[in-house]
């Protein structure tokens, strides 16, 4: 059973990545594969791949945070997550565009996991994990954000079309670049060691 402490930090880290990756690669993945394949398969494989992902985040996240000083480390996370939130602000791309290829030869479980598992390997939401977990206990920030992204996957295959249709990816990015600019500057205080 989590803290309130705890569930507090799974949360905002459950929120956070979620926003971050509505309409990303990994969501088009899922959507696209799922709407050939069953269903079940694509979760799984994603789940399992984003599981991976996470924990590796975590334990590297932790691992730099036992050997830099709390204040440096709130001051790299600072930039890193206002580099993240002024790339979700400025993204431009159409992210529609983005082509998933199939890999020949394996079971769609295989292929999902294979192709999240290439696809989100440092990508900016699992530096967002470990930048988190550097700062924040690791375990109630694997939770939220291992949820975010089994919860992101889930909605690409069954609900992404829709949500897309009925909201447009530019919207999604700017909130998304604006909760990294909140996160950075809540880890840019910290790294005043004003608090």
């Amino acid at each position: 059973m989590l803290s309130a402490e705890s569930l507090t930090i799974s949360i905002s880290s459950f929120g956070l990545i979620s926003l971050a990756e509505i309409g990303d690669k990994s969501q088009l993945v899922c959507m696209t594969l799922a709407a050939r394949h069953r269903h079940w398969p694509v979760i799984l494989g994603a789940s399992i791949a984003f599981i991976i992902l996470n924990v590796l985040a975590v334990v590297f996240g932790a691992s730099v945070a036992a050997w830099v000083p709390e204040q440096i480390m709130a001051g790299i996370v600072a930039v890193l997550f206002a580099l993240f939130g002024f790339h979700s602000l400025l993204n431009q791309d159409d992210d529609n565009s983005e082509s998933v290829v199939e890999k020949p030869g394996h079971g769609i479980f295989l292929t999902t996991f294979l192709l999240i598992l290439v696809a989100e390997f440092g990508d900016k939401t699992q530096i967002a994990v470990a930048g988190l977990s550097s700062n924040l206990p690791p375990f109630p920030v694997w939770v939220g954000a291992t949820s975010a992204l089994i919860f992101i996957s889930v909605l690409g295959v069954w609900a992404g079309r829709t949500v897309l249709q009925r909201l447009p990816l530019f919207w999604l990015h700017r909130v998304s670049g604006g909760v990294f600019l909140v996160f950075a500057l809540l880890a840019a205080w910290k790294a005043t060691g004003l608090n």
